[in-house]
């Protein structure tokens, strides 16, 4: 039995190197992300960390409420608005430079009721993300609302 888990290592050995040298190398830049809803196309992503992304980029970024995700855990967006952009609402219609964002729900799936995020001229620091899925929990929703610069984890690519 013993010799067989040694072959069984011996084999997997090189492999194990690899994966413990590439982390070594890339795990200060680079992070894989795994996308578990709707809200984006695409399942894998590649985030380059502190590389910040343009308008209409995706982006990573911190969670910060409690509820009703963990705090802390990674969000993938698309970038909409830049400090100095204007968002506008007219009910629960947003838009931000006058392009339309989306219309915010009145309650989540779980029948929670849902504020709107904020309005106005983004201050410095701040910037509006958005999902691409009527149900993505973006900045039209307070819980979310303007994601801060230091939320941001990096730019965002699909992978698969």
């Amino acid at each position: 039995m013993s010799i067989r888990l040694f072959d069984l290592l011996g084999r997997w050995f090189p492999l194990l190197l690899w994966v413990i040298a590439a982390h070594l190398a890339f795990g200060r830049a680079y992070l894989l992300a795994l996308n578990l809803t709707e809200s984006l196309p695409g399942t894998l992503f590649l985030v380059e960390k502190d590389v910040m992304p343009a308008r209409g980029d995706l982006v990573a970024f911190r969670w910060e409420a409690n509820w009703p995700y963990p705090r802390g855990c990674l969000f993938l967006k698309r970038l909409i608005g830049l400090p100095g952009s204007v968002v506008t609402a007219t009910g629960r219609d947003f838009r931000v430079d006058g392009e339309p964002v989306g219309r915010a729900k009145e309650r989540a799936r779980t029948g929670e009721p849902l504020d709107t995020g904020p309005v106005g001229i983004i201050p410095d620091g701040r910037y509006y993300v958005a999902g691409s899925h009527p149900d993505s929990l973006d900045s039209r929703y307070r819980l979310t609302g303007w994601v801060s610069r230091q939320q941001i984890v990096g730019k965002a690519h699909r992978v698969f």
